[in-house]
């Protein structure tokens, strides 16, 4: 192993700084809880025993100190999404990709760096399915003495659309890993980590809303979930929508929105309605067509009018779309257009000199029908027909210290065969990828344009791609074949929104550009997790530029051991 000494002179002053500066410290303890959901009590994996987890508040530009403690029995890591991390890529988090995993009883200081985001994030483990439990908010304030691009609203309420298992979660991911099926769905749905009226032994518990006719109200809404998207409504209420993912958007009405895993969006919402009770309702979209292999339930909360009156019930409840509604969710995603002005200009890369195509594929891992008796239905998922390898040690520390075998750069920019993506029949020989961790190297301050095209490969999915380290630009989507010949002309290069998460839908494509401005080994991945544990990622590493600031900082000394 090779260490420079300009690396060891960098990262003992970064060591220094690192743990002298005075930034704001926060301490999560990872431990088990007993909590009560769906008439039983089971032990779930917290943070400071609290489900969802606490909420943290900065401002833009911030810079703070977590403290995690492993008091589990699981290994785990803590990624914070959405934050771009700016030449710290040590504390993105997810498990051997940027570190190795906190072991049970050990700790690990994270310093989290925020830069240009503003409004809601969150932030989650990283390793396995322990996100079901431990995740929390992350609220991101205007810096001091700025203010929102809308009127301040009254009050502002995080709202996490969570879910809830009977069975130990853990059991659920081993049994996916072991046998590479659709895996168990969950047994509820939770708004705040509560099911709601429509499940037993629920309805006491069920989170109420009290809100003030004349006031407006911003919701910062997370999707939690694991592996679906999600409708969100409030009975008779249309929301203004004013930001995703930490970026702001021009305002626009609906009466519901839909949610990508890991996506945020933030609402305002004007209690102007007849004084009375009304559902906040969430359901799920996907394009699994077997009823069995989806939470098919309906989460609820309730806005409860302040005053004297005599309250339906039960409560209005809101229209959401059918769970297979593509149209619906694809109309809202085409929806977001960035707010640009003075304030919050944008910068799209126009001159691109680094294309890449992606196909995001299902398959199976058994030639020939060589599965064994009662698992035909096993499932692998790739990126341009790779599959993609978590290695032993963390593809970050190989690289900072130029450790041989653990990854290779040679993911291709484009599949390797061409045809018909979107066909309703493709050969079965196709649903063979291979396997290993290849990634892709970029340049310093490359401009990067990246077409996902969603294959039907095993019926197809919808996939929701999200990149650490780095915002997006979407500036294209649609249905069918990619086709640069005709797509590129329909292309938002004036407002496009700014992700860092996106629902790439069944049978369809999305285009992306971005800056590789953040040095790093940066993770990409489907935030469907099942797709992610059948091998639907891979990584950017963004070489260092020629000035100080733009090469990546040196590791703190207590990163975890491999």
């Amino acid at each position: 192993m090779k260490v420079s000494t300009y690396k060891l002179l960098g990262f003992l002053l970064f060591f220094f700084s690192y743990h002298c500066q005075a930034w704001p410290r926060y301490k999560f303890v990872v431990k088990e809880a007993p909590y009560t959901r769906l008439c039983s009590t089971m032990n779930i994996l917290t943070v400071n025993g609290q489900f969802p987890g606490p909420t943290l508040y900065v401002n833009k530009g911030d810079t703070i100190v977590v403290d995690v403690y492993n008091r589990g029995n699981y290994n785990i890591t803590i990624h914070w999404h959405g934050v771009k991390q700016p030449r710290n890529p040590w504390s993105d988090g997810p498990e051997y990709i940027t570190q190795c995993p906190i072991q049970p009883g050990a700790k690990f200081r994270q310093k989290i760096i925020f830069t240009t985001e503003e409004g809601t994030l969150w932030w989650h483990a990283h390793s396995t399915w322990l996100r079901a439990t431990v995740h929390g908010a992350l609220i991101i304030y205007p810096k001091i003495g700025t203010s929102y691009p809308f009127p301040k609203p009254d009050v502002e309420i995080p709202i996490i659309l969570g879910e809830w298992w009977k069975e130990d979660i853990m059991k659920v991911y081993l049994d996916l890993e072991r046998y590479a099926g659709l895996g168990v769905p969950s047994d509820a749905y939770l708004i705040n980590g509560q099911p709601g009226d429509l499940y037993p032994c629920s309805k006491p518990e069920t989170l109420r809303l009290k809100v003030k006719r004349g006031l407006t109200y911003l919701l910062r809404i997370v999707n939690a979930i694991l592996v679906d998207g999600l409708f969100f409504a409030i009975a008779n209420h249309t929301v203004t929508v004013v930001g995703s993912d930490a970026s702001y958007l021009k305002p626009f009405n609906r009466t519901f929105i839909c949610l990508t895993p890991g996506q945020t969006v933030d609402v305002l919402l004007e209690a102007n309605q007849s004084p009375n009770h009304y559902y906040m309702a969430a359901s799920v979209y996907t394009t699994v067509t077997r009823s069995g292999d989806y939470d098919n339930t309906t989460t609820t909360a309730i806005v409860e009018y302040n005053g004297n009156y005599t309250p339906s019930s039960p409560p209005v409840f809101p229209y959401l779309p059918g769970y297979n509604d593509t149209e619906a969710s694809i109309n809202f995603t085409a929806s977001l257009r960035s707010l640009v002005d003075k304030e919050h200009p944008i910068d799209v890369p126009m001159e691109i000199n680094t294309r890449l195509f992606y196909t995001l594929s299902l398959g199976s891992p058994c030639k020939n029908n060589s599965c064994p008796a009662g698992e035909q239905l096993r499932f692998i998922a790739s990126v341009n027909n790779v599959s993609f390898l978590n290695p032993s040690i963390d593809i970050l520390q190989a690289y900072y210290c130029c450790i041989q075998g653990v990854y290779e750069t040679n993911l291709p920019d484009f599949p390797q065969l061409f045809f018909d993506f979107t066909a309703d029949y493709l050969p079965t020989e196709w649903e063979i990828p291979q396997l290993g961790t290849k990634v892709r190297v970029l340049d310093y301050n490359s401009t990067v344009e990246l077409v996902f095209q969603a294959t039907n490969l095993i019926k197809g999915s919808d996939h929701g791609m999200h990149l650490h380290g780095h915002s997006f630009y979407v500036v294209g989507l649609g249905l069918g074949n990619f086709d640069k010949d005709k797509d590129l002309s329909t292309y938002n290069l004036v407002d496009p929104p700014l992700q860092n998460t996106i629902h790439v839908p069944r049978n369809g494509w999305m285009a992306i550009r971005f800056k590789a401005n953040n040095p790093g080994v940066w993770y990409m991945h489907c935030h469907f997790d099942r797709h992610m544990v059948w091998g639907m990622d891979t990584v950017f590493i963004v070489k260092d530029g020629e000035s100080p600031e733009a090469k990546m900082l040196p590791p703190p000394l207590d990163m975890p051991p491999c």
